[in-house]
């Protein structure tokens, strides 16, 4: 039996209930609802207008209503008068198919008429900058290869003790947070769950950390390359399949002795196809995964400071090795070291099963393992493809993937690539520093 949003407001002392959205750019969006009318909301939907968010609709359009998911509310636990609630978007009685939590919930149902249920675990990156966005928060940051630092650690510890704690008493069993490889950076992680609930977790943790590091007198990003020079912010994925969701899950579907060398390091036949839809499908992948005109600073980066930029340039894959775009650290699950911190968290998840699926249902081979050291060695691979070298090249591999597409959802494809095309648009009518330092003269 669904959750009882107004009981659960009166057993828990919460005053407040703030329904919240995702849009296509991963913009957060939310209503705050008196306790007292939570009863009403849960039924009917929270109006937005929809035109006023990055979705394809217009002013002309009858109100967009988010109807909260119960299953998924959450406490604020630095203030508990409050609680989040993602919400489902309908329109007219009918869910708005571009909406992405939308569409991620369509594909999970795709995925378990086919009898499997992915589970995933991200690693969302991200720096503490100093309010204006300017330049890292911690002036004595300035290691060369400051990854695992402890003493920068503990310059910050404030903060990152505060988010983890919260995420213990959330329940989400966490289990390490460390200083990342560009100063300034940082990363949390916490244990892997269902798609939607991983979705749902990680757009949670861009609010929780955005807001306790405002706090702190700091400014969080997930921002893809925010510093020139250093390490990007990376949205890993690690992947697996299992029989069913939840705690009823018994078997890894991912996990066994499968053919050849994705058998080597220990996927099952179904794995192997999975893993070939992420493979065949990885240049259109790239406009989900890789969302902004900045992402493709940090894929198609030169060497950072520390020295390596950790990010894949080109679609590989490979055993227990983290210089390509595919990682199969054990038996049983890969990681899509593809996504940055841009990405849109149910649209991240969405494309996964969307390309997985495909994958299956093709049974698509993901081709030749390589076990080299790219960033040493990446010139001697032979047919493999450059991953788009940015956004616009991107959309484009996206367009002409029809099966990816139709995956996706028409209406929500047409939407992303219009609402995307757009912001390339403006993006490349801005005029930039660059050209007059390059033109001026000539």
């Amino acid at each position: 039996m669904a959750t009882d949003l107004a009981k659960f407001a009166k057993d828990n002392g919460v005053k407040y209930f703030m329904i919240s959205f995702t849009d296509l750019f991963g913009g957060q969006r939310a209503k705050l609802v008196p306790a007292s009318a939570i009863a009403d909301m849960q039924e009917d939907g929270a109006g937005f207008a929809g035109f006023a968010t990055w979705l394809d609709l217009t002013p002309a359009h009858p109100d967009m209503l988010a109807v909260p998911d119960p299953e998924a509310v959450i406490i604020l636990p630095w203030n508990k008068e409050i609680a989040w609630v993602p919400g489902n978007c309908v329109m007219e009685d009918e869910p708005v198919a571009q909406a992405p939590r939308n569409v991620l919930r369509r594909l999970i149902d795709e995925a378990a008429a086919e009898g499997m249920h992915v589970k995933t675990g991200i690693e969302a990156e991200f720096f503490l900058l100093t309010p204006d966005g300017g330049q890292i928060s911690d002036a004595f940051d300035t290691a060369a290869k400051p990854c695992y630092d402890q003493q920068a650690f503990m310059r910050r510890l404030d903060v990152i003790r505060e988010i983890s704690d919260y995420m213990l008493e959330l329940g989400w069993n966490p289990y390490q947070n460390d200083h990342e490889d560009a100063n300034g950076q940082w990363e949390m992680n916490w244990e892997f769950d269902d798609a939607l609930n991983t979705a749902d977790k990680h757009s949670f943790f861009k609010f929780m950390v955005k807001t306790v590091a405002e706090k702190h007198g700091y400014r969080a990003t997930f921002m893809p390359k925010p510093i020139e020079g250093l390490t990007g912010n990376g949205c890993h994925a690690h992947i697996s399949v299992w029989d069913a969701p939840g705690a009823a899950s018994k078997t890894n579907v991912f996990a066994g002795a499968g053919e050849g060398q994705t058998g080597e390091v220990g996927l099952s036949e179904r794995g192997k196809h999975f893993l070939g839809g992420i493979m065949k499908h990885a240049s259109a992948l790239a406009a989900i995964t890789n969302p902004t005109v900045n992402s493709y600073k940090r894929i198609n980066a030169p060497r950072t400071m520390s020295g390596a930029t950790w990010a894949p340039n080109t679609v590989t894959w490979t055993g227990n090795n983290r210089t390509h775009m595919v990682r199969v650290p054990g038996p049983g699950r890969f990681e899509l070291r593809l996504p940055d911190g841009a990405t849109n968290p149910y649209l991240l998840q969405a494309v996964i099963i969307a390309a997985g699926l495909s994958g299956i249902r093709t049974q698509a081979d993901p081709g030749k393992r390589h076990d080299i050291d790219m960033y040493a060695e990446g010139h001697k691979v032979r047919g493999a493809p450059k991953l788009p070298l940015n956004m616009l090249d991107a959309l484009r591999a996206y367009d002409r993937d029809k099966d990816l597409k139709a995956a996706m959802g028409d209406e929500f494809s047409a939407a992303y690539l219009k609402m995307k095309h757009e912001e390339w648009n403006s993006y490349v009518s801005h005029f930039s520093q660059w050209e007059k330092d390059n033109t001026l003269d000539i």
